[in-house]
């Protein structure tokens, strides 16, 4: 397969934003379509629907995108633009990252960043050294073959009291750095 360099989305981020998930990089069918997980079969939308108490893959993509940041929730991926065959992560070549202090000037409330899969998971000690509480999740994607029930345990772990009300919590402990939330 031959690669071409290929550009992400801008971030989906408002004022009120006090959570971040970070993917790693659009697929080819997210691309095609223009929207954060666009592939049929990712479980982006579905995972966080349900920590969320909120059908979002049945919703309209603009929808579903209004909904997260009424519940404090932006979205972006750590890699801007790269050169990649195919969607896998590991053919991910010639990445450039994004600029992340773009974002942290618009959401200065932000306080928690979660990382959708390992790949992405690459960038958490960056923003655990800067503060903020970390969680690398399992991710949505349909080539992580770890169970929906494992994977939605991790993301209500991150996201659910954080997300419901959009309410500050104390007591969790991020998976990656062991560190109390502070989101």
């Amino acid at each position: 397969m031959v690669s071409t360099r290929l550009r992400g989305f801008p971030p989906v981020i408002d004022r009120r934003c006090r959570t971040l998930v970070l993917g790693s990089f659009p697929s080819q069918a997210s691309l095609v379509k223009a929207q954060y997980y666009g592939h049929p079969q990712n479980q982006f939308w579905r995972l966080v629907g349900h920590v969320i108490d909120v059908a979002l893959q049945d919703k309209e993509y603009d929808r579903r995108l209004e909904v997260l940041l009424a519940h404090h929730i932006g979205l972006w991926d750590v890699i801007g633009a790269c050169e990649r065959a195919g969607s896998l992560d590991s053919s991910i070549r010639r990445a450039q990252q994004n600029v992340f202090h773009h974002v942290t000037r618009i959401a200065t409330g932000l306080r928690c960043i979660c990382f959708n899969g390992k790949t992405a998971g690459r960038f958490e000690p960056v923003f655990a050294e800067q503060g903020y509480e970390t969680f690398v999740l399992p991710s949505s994607s349909p080539a992580n073959t770890v169970t929906y029930s494992v994977k939605l345990r991790a993301w209500r772990q991150a996201l659910g009291s954080r997300a419901s009300k959009g309410k500050r919590t104390t007591g969790h402990r991020s998976p990656v750095t062991g560190h109390a939330s502070s989101c």
